[in-house]
């Protein structure tokens, strides 16, 4: 199966941007003055990072699709749980173990200890249901792609086909614009995910647009997502507050220019893209964002109290080191233990779609 090597590509863009966004704005790098004291110029460009989020999840909505279509809900569920589990147990390990062990610099706290217990239960990666702390709190974006994937499993239970998953996104949209309205119960409110249903939903449209891009009813549900998105990006950026003025229309090009590209990609434009590099980058990206803000926040808070180094130099110093203990996750846990977690819980199956794999293009 030959991959999207530019999606991979994508995904690590998205996650340094994230981090980016973290480093630069999103706390005070010696505990005391904003954000714009240490990075005067790039704080204001870093600030539009928050977007990757949006991103990811859209490039979810098309790779779960892509690399779910066909399968079983119980080769579905295997595949998930051996994706996301080796890293995020180790990932976890170690940032309970870095803010422990640095839990103050130069008398300035970095960030809460985690009780063991919270680190257990942080494990199951359901700690937020089970109204647990996070050990850290970008795992919040882990409970919006579970909750994704469980409605992904249900449809494949109840027999996917394109006209089911058109119909299902397109009432999940509509609900995902009237719910807020209502106010409903935060059970439904909780399962609609009316904040970022929308670039599910457009990944997931990407992905039958690729099957089918001559559906209008396709390219008019995407363009819903997109205008729905928008409003959703204005009200984020809207709700930033780095200590300067945040222009919206950034964000607005920004999610555009992600929402061409992606589609793009899914439309076969970068099939013949195929640089080694960016499988290997599509690799790093899960264990860099599962690490990148609580031991960040600790590496660079230390290494800049104590050495008195430029915050931009210690910034990228940290993006280094996070990038290498990524590769070392992935080559030293997720390569052994992913096949072997998936033959635990499905047997032996047949070889598993890759995430950016190419499918077979008959309908199903």
């Amino acid at each position: 199966m030959r991959r999207l090597a530019a999606l991979d590509g994508l995904r690590l863009l998205c996650a340094l941007a994230v981090a980016g966004y973290h480093f630069g704005d999103s706390w005070r790098l010696d505990g005391v003055r904003p954000p714009v004291h240490h990075l005067p110029n790039a704080s204001h460009v870093l600030i539009y990072g928050f977007l990757g989020v949006e991103v990811f999840f859209m490039i979810s909505g098309f790779v779960i699709s892509l690399s779910g279509w066909g399968r079983t809900v119980r080769e579905f569920v295997a595949s998930r749980a051996a994706r996301l589990y080796p890293a995020f147990w180790v990932c976890v390990i170690v940032t309970a173990v870095v803010v422990t062990a640095v839990p103050l610099t130069a008398g300035v706290p970095v960030t809460g200890v985690p009780p063991l217990s919270d680190v257990v239960i942080n494990l199951t990666m359901l700690a937020e249901p089970l109204g647990t702390d996070p050990v850290d709190t970008v795992y919040w974006t882990l409970w919006c792609e579970i909750k994704f994937y469980l409605i992904f499993a249900c449809l494949l239970g109840g027999g996917m086909t394109e006209r089911r998953m058109r119909v299902f996104c397109t009432g999940w949209l509509v609900a995902a614009v009237v719910i807020p309205a209502f106010q409903p119960g935060e059970f439904l409110r909780e399962l609609v995910m009316p904040d970022f249903a929308p670039y599910f939903i457009a990944g997931t449209t990407m992905f039958l647009l690729r099957r089918s891009r001559r559906d209008w009813r396709l390219w008019a549900l995407l363009a819903g997502s997109w205008m729905i998105g928008l409003h959703g990006v204005l009200l984020r950026t809207l709700d930033l507050r780095p200590g300067f003025a945040v222009p919206v229309w950034p964000s607005f090009v920004l999610l555009t220019v992600a929402y061409v590209t992606l589609l793009a990609i899914a439309l076969g434009r970068a099939d013949r893209v195929d640089w080694r590099w960016l499988a290997t980058a599509g690799a790093l990206t899960y264990p860099f964002y599962l690490l990148h803000q609580r031991v960040g926040y600790s590496l660079i808070r230390t290494a800049h109290l104590r050495t008195g180094l430029p915050a931009e130099v210690v910034i990228a110093g940290a993006v280094v080191v996070l990038l290498g203990a990524a590769w070392l996750i992935h080559r030293l846990v997720e390569r052994p233990l992913m096949p072997l977690l998936r033959t635990h819980i499905v047997g032996a199956p047949k070889p598993p779609v890759a995430a950016g794999a190419v499918p077979d293009m008959r309908r199903a």
